[in-house]
C-alpha cells in the first residue's frame, strides 16, 4: 500500500533516516549507510507502535535496544546518539495527534527500557568474551605450569590486549598482575595497584552477598561468581563494574590464584540514572512527577501496622486566566515559582511534593502522627501562596483549592486515595476556592455516583432507559382535566428509577440536555396526539394540552424553533397542544435576542409558561415584555394554605399575583396542591389550574386516560 504524501509512513522513514545518519559513523558495520538505514527501519517502526500503544510493553522496548547490539552498534556513543535521536524526534514524527505530555513521558520510558535492553545484550556479549578469556587464561595457566613458552606468549597477548580489565591475585588477596585496561579504569599506575589487597576494595554500596561469595571462592567451595560492584578511584569518583571472579587451579586441581574480569559500566549506570530521573521528574519544575509520586504513595500505603499517611491535593484557582491573558510562558514561570514554594513546605522527614500535571500539585506525608502533620502541611501550603508572585512586572495573586486525605496504611489503593483527594479538592473549589477541605467518604460516594451517572448518560438515551410520567393539570373552577406536565425519569440499571433532580443538572453540564430534551418533546407530543385521537377534540372542558419543561441550555440552542416545528408537523399536532415551561431564573435579564425563539413559538400558537414564578426576584414589570401566557406559581407561596386558617399574608400575596396576571391576560397555574382546603382557597382567589398530589401523582399516561374519562362522563 502506498502511503499518502507526508503520511505516517513518510514520517516514520524520516525518523529512520535521522537515526541512521546519527549512529552510522560510530557503528562497526560493513553495510552502506542506506543498507544500515534499511536495517534500522523495522526498529523505528516498532518504536512508533510502542509509543502509540495502549499499554506499555517494556520487554519489546528492551528488544529494540538489544537489536542495536545485534546491528554492531556496540560503541557507547551509538547508544547515546540513539537516545538523543529518540528523545528529540520520536514524538515529533511518530506521535500523531496524541496528548504531547503523555507521549513524551512514554518516550522517556521507552528510552529507559531501550537502554536497559542495550545494556543487557552488551553485558551478555561481554560475558561471552569474558568466558572465552577465562578459558584462555586457564589454559595458559596450565601451560605455564608445564613451562610451555608458546602458550604463555598467547596468554600474555590475550591478557595485555583485552578491552576489559583483568587482574590476578593469590588466595590471600594480594594483587599479582593487572592489565593496562584495568589500570586505565582505576586511574592508577601498575606499581601502585600491584601489591594492593583485594579486601582494601570494600565499598559501602557492595551487595550483602559480595564478600560471602568471595570467601567461598578462595576456600575452593566455589569456582566463580558474578556481581555488580563499585570501587573508589583516587580522585574520589566511583568506578562501577560488572565483576566476574574465577578460581584458577594448578595441574593437580588445587586452588592457586583468583582471576578477576571487570567491565566498566560507570557511564551506562549514569545514563540509566539520568533516564530514570527524567522519567520520574517533571521537566518544567524539577519536582517528582506522577510516576514517582505513585511509587512513593504505594510504598506508604503498603507500610506496616500503625503507619498512616496524609495527602494534600492542590489545584490553582484561575490559572487558565493567567495563561490566556499573559501567555503560556508566563504561566510556566508562575508554576516554577509555585513549585519552589511548595518544595519549601516539605520540611519534615517522609514528606514530598510532586507535580501531577498542569496546575495540579500533591504533597505527601507519612508516619504515625499524620493527622496532625497533614493539617500543618496544608497550612504551610496555603500560607506559601499568600505572597504575590511577580511575573513580567505584574504582581499576581495566587490562590489554590486544597483537598486533604488522611488515614491508616493498608486500607485503600493509591488510585482510590488520589481519587478521594481529587474529589475533595473540587469540593473546595466549588465552595469558592482559596480554601482546604477534608475528605468525606459520603461526599466521595456521592461524587463517584455523579461521575458514574454522567458517563452513563449518553448510552442511556441510546438504550432507551428514559421514560416519561405525566401529572394532570386540573381546572380549579370545574375540576376538569386540562392536560398534563411531562416529567422525565431514568430507569438506571443499578440505581433504579431516578428523578430529574438527579440527572438533569448533569445533562445540562455535559450538553446532553439538548438531545434528551428533544426526545422528551417528541415522546410528549406523540402522547398528546394519542390523547387527542382518543378523546377527539378533548374533554368536556376542551382539548388536552401537554406541558414540557425547557432548560436554559435548550433555550439558547439555535435549533429550538425548527426542532419544535418539525416534531409538531411529524406528529400532525397543532401548536395549541403544546405548552413550554421556562423557569423564571432562566429569563432574568434576558435580552431581545434570547427571547426571540420564545416569541416565534408563541406567535405560532405554542403556549409559554413562566415556571417557578416568585423565586427569581425578577421585576414584575418585566412580565409585559415576556412572551408568556401562563404563570406557574411556586409551591412556596401556597404551603401556608395547607393549614386552617390559611396564612393571611400568603393569601394577600397570591391574590395580588393572580390579579396582576389576569390584568396582563395571563393564566395562573399553582404547583404542589396537596389538600382539598388548599385547592378550594386557590379557587376562591381566582387561580385557573393546579397540579399536585391532591389530584394525582405523576404516573403513566393511562392514569390521565382514566381521569379524563371520569371528567367527561361527569
Amino acid at each position: 500500500m502506498t502511503a499518502e504524501p507526508d503520511g505516517p509512513e513518510d514520517r516514520l522513514r524520516r525518523f529512520a533516516t535521522i537515526w541512521s545518519r546519527a549512529v552510522f559513523p560510530v557503528a562497526s558495520t560493513s553495510l552502506t549507510r542506506a543498507e544500515f538505514e534499511a536495517e534500522l527501519l523495522p526498529l523505528a517502526r516498532r518504536l512508533s507502535e510502542l509509543l502509540r500503544a495502549r499499554g506499555f510493553a517494556a520487554e519489546d522496548a528492551r528488544a529494540v535496544g538489544a537489536a542495536l547490539v545485534g546491528a554492531h552498534c556496540t560503541d557507547p556513543e551509538a547508544l547515546a546518539r540513539t537516545l538523543d535521536c529518540v528523545d528529540a524526534y520520536l514524538v515529533l514524527y511518530c506521535g500523531g495527534d496524541g496528548p504531547q505530555d503523555e507521549l513524551r513521558m512514554r518516550s522517556s520510558r521507552l528510552q529507559h527500557a531501550m537502554a536497559a535492553g542495550y545494556a543487557q545484550s552488551l553485558r551478555t556479549r561481554t560475558l561471552a568474551e569474558q568466558e572465552a578469556i577465562a578459558q584462555a587464561a586457564l589454559q595458559a595457566q596450565g601451560v605455564v605450569a608445564q613451562a610451555l613458552h608458546i602458550s604463555e606468549a598467547r596468554f600474555r597477548a590475550v591478557f595485555e590486549g583485552a578491552a576489559i580489565g583483568i587482574g590476578i591475585a593469590d588466595l590471600d588477596g594480594n594483587v599479582l598482575q593487572v592489565n593496562k585496561a584495568l589500570l586505565r579504569m582505576f586511574g592508577l599506575s601498575e606499581q601502585s595497584l600491584r601489591g594492593r589487597r583485594v579486601l582494601d576494595w570494600v565499598h559501602p554500596e557492595d551487595a550483602p552477598q559480595t564478600w560471602k561469595l568471595y570467601e567461598e571462592l578462595v576456600r575452593g567451595d566455589r569456582e566463580h561468581y558474578h556481581v555488580e560492584k563499585a570501587f573508589n578511584r583516587p580522585d574520589g569518583t566511583a568506578l562501577w563494574t560488572n565483576l566476574t571472579v574465577s578460581l584458577l587451579r594448578d595441574a593437580d586441581g588445587a586452588p592457586q590464584y583468583q582471576l578477576a574480569l571487570m567491565e566498566d559500566t560507570t557511564e551506562r549506570r549514569l545514563l540509566n540514572l539520568r533516564l530514570r530521573y527524567e522519567a520520574t521528574h517533571d521537566a518544567l519544575t524539577g519536582l517528582p512527577n506522577r510516576t514517582l509520586f505513585f511509587e512513593r504513595l504505594e510504598k506508604a500505603l503498603a507500610a506496616g501496622d500503625g503507619q498512616r499517611f496524609g495527602l494534600c491535593y492542590l489545584d490553582l484557582d484561575g490559572f487558565k486566566t493567567i495563561n490566556d491573558s499573559l501567555g503560556h510562558a508566563a504561566g510556566d514561570r508562575l508554576l516554577v515559582e509555585v513549585a519552589d514554594r511548595l518544595q519549601s513546605c516539605a520540611t519534615a522527614p517522609g514528606e514530598m511534593v510532586a507535580r501531577l500535571g498542569g496546575d495540579e500539585f500533591v504533597a505527601l506525608t507519612t508516619g504515625t502522627d499524620t493527622e496532625r502533620e497533614v493539617d500543618e502541611l496544608a497550612e504551610r501550603i496555603m500560607n506559601a501562596l499568600v505572597t504575590p508572585i511577580s511575573i513580567d512586572g505584574r504582581d499576581l495573586m495566587v490562590r489554590g483549592s486544597l483537598g486533604i486525605v488522611e488515614g491508616p496504611a493498608g486500607e485503600r489503593t493509591a488510585a482510590e486515595v488520589l481519587r478521594s483527594a481529587d474529589i475533595t479538592m473540587y469540593r473546595a473549589k466549588s465552595a469558592g476556592g482559596n480554601r482546604s477541605e477534608l475528605a468525606d467518604p459520603e461526599a466521595d460516594a456521592r461524587a463517584i455516583t455523579r461521575h458514574g451517572l454522567t458517563t452513563a448518560l449518553p448510552t442511556a438515551l441510546e438504550r432507551g432507559e428514559f421514560f416519561i410520567e405525566y401529572q394532570p393539570l386540573v381546572h380549579l373552577g370545574d375540576g376538569s382535566v386540562r392536560g398534563a406536565e411531562a416529567l422525565v425519569r431514568w430507569l438506571h440499571p443499578q440505581h433504579g428509577v431516578l428523578g430529574p433532580d438527579r440527572f438533569i443538572p448533569l445533562a445540562e453540564h455535559t450538553g446532553l440536555i439538548v438531545p434528551l430534551g428533544r426526545w422528551v418533546l417528541e415522546e410528549s407530543i406523540r402522547q398528546a396526539r394519542a390523547w387527542r385521537e382518543r378523546f377527539g377534540d378533548g374533554t368536556a372542558a376542551g382539548p388536552l394540552r401537554i406541558n414540557v419543561n425547557l432548560s436554559p441550555c435548550q433555550l439558547t440552542h439555535p435549533g429550538l424553533v425548527q426542532d419544535t416545528i418539525d416534531i409538531l408537523e411529524r406528529a400532525g399536532v397543532t401548536p395549541d397542544a403544546l405548552c413550554l415551561e421556562v423557569t423564571e431564573s432562566a429569563l432574568i435579564g434576558a435580552d431581545d435576542d434570547r427571547l426571540k425563539p420564545l416569541r416565534r413559538l408563541a406567535e405560532m400558537g405554542v403556549d409559554i409558561a413562566l415556571d417557578d414564578f416568585g423565586t427569581g426576584y425578577s421585576n414584575l414589570a418585566n412580565l409585559r415584555r415576556l412572551p408568556v401566557s401562563v404563570l406557574k406559581l411556586d409551591r412556596s407561596f401556597t404551603q401556608g394554605m395547607q393549614q386552617f386558617p390559611a396564612d393571611p399574608v400568603d393569601l394577600k400575596i397570591v391574590e395580588g399575583i393572580v390579579s396582576l396576571a389576569h390584568s396582563l391576560d395571563l393564566a395562573v397555574t399553582v404547583e404542589g396542591v396537596e389538600t382539598g382546603a388548599q385547592a378550594e382557597q386557590l379557587r376562591i382567589l381566582g387561580c385557573d389550574t393546579a397540579q399536585g398530589w391532591y389530584y394525582a401523582r405523576p404516573g403513566p399516561p393511562e392514569r390521565l386516560h382514566d381521569l379524563a374519562l371520569a371528567d367527561a362522563s361527569g
